[in-house]
């Protein structure tokens, strides 16, 4: 299926456990509708979410948290990985409850996977799990390149990050780099900004109905940052990872890409293999941390 799009996984109730799935064909110009315009600042609603740095310390290994309970860690020391890349640590969420309070739009095929508006997550697993890596701050563009690189499989990304002495990321390692420990479902807030990454485009079909090339320069979208200060880790392009427990190694791809889809950190889709790649396919690497001093 090379440049065009992916088979549809159609899912049409937005679901209030992630790891839900994509759809990934591109919409027909029937089901495409209008962005919403960017707010000017963050809501109060986002600021009110903003939890105070919080010690987890002595918790009830059973106890369901919410997102106020988690310490937001401000962006670490670069020392702890190489140029280019971003240190990720905290306690990270194996399974979180987000419920959508609000559609950006009540009707056509896609009406409840994009959600305008997310109440505040709860942490269902019993205990979180400390995680502290690298990853790429943007996704991989080879040296002198001005977009980031696209038609390369699964397989391929492995390969590229193995030579570069890094690896290919884990889902978990991505949703955790998405979504901060608040538990974020777009990695800039609760409130979906469909200008904020490049995602939600209209235009995306040329007349003879092949999927166009829209990706963008890693610093073209400068309010697609996560709580780690990744870019563009929903949008641009979509990324493969590794599924963890799968054997043989099987991929999962994140972030969908500029369609208007999910668009979430925890949304995936798992209908292509470990050979496909296509012009809207991407990956960043991820790698140990440094020990700290």
């Amino acid at each position: 299926m090379g440049g065009r799009c992916h088979l549809l996984a159609v899912l049409l109730a937005a679901p209030a456990l992630c790891h839900c799935e994509e759809p990934s064909l591109p919409l027909a110009a029937a089901d495409l509708v209008l962005r919403t315009p960017r707010p000017a600042a963050p809501s109060a609603l986002d600021q009110a979410r903003r939890p105070e740095p919080v010690s987890t310390e002595g918790r009830e290994s059973d106890a369901v948290l919410a997102v106020g309970e988690a310490t937001v860690p401000a962006f670490p020391e670069r020392a702890s990985c190489a140029d280019g890349m971003v240190l990720v640590e905290g306690e990270y969420c194996p399974e979180v409850e987000q419920r959508c309070q609000r559609y950006l739009t009540p009707y056509g095929r896609f009406a409840k996977y994009r959600c305008a508006e997310y109440g505040e997550p709860r942490c269902l697993a019993k205990r979180r799990r400390p995680m502290r890596f690298c990853i790429d701050r943007d996704e991989y563009t080879e040296a002198g390149a001005r977009l980031p690189l696209n038609h390369k499989s699964f397989v391929e990304a492995e390969q590229i990050c193995q030579s570069a002495g890094k690896r290919i990321c884990t889902e978990s390692e991505w949703n955790f780099a998405c979504e901060g420990t608040e538990m974020r479902p777009y990695p800039y807030g609760f409130e979906r900004d469909s200008r904020a990454c490049n995602a939600d485009r209209t235009d995306i079909l040329t007349p003879s109905k092949a999927l166009r090339d829209l990706r963008a320069p890693s610093d073209a979208f400068p309010e697609c940052l996560s709580p780690f200060g990744v870019r563009n880790l929903t949008g641009n392009l979509e990324e493969f990872v590794l599924r963890e427990g799968s054997d043989p190694p099987r991929p999962a791809m994140k972030g969908a890409y500029w369609q208007p889809s999910q668009n979430s950190c925890r949304a995936r889709q798992t209908v292509h293999g470990a050979h496909y790649s296509g012009i809207e396919t991407g990956f960043r690497c991820c790698s140990a941390a440094a020990s700290p001093k």
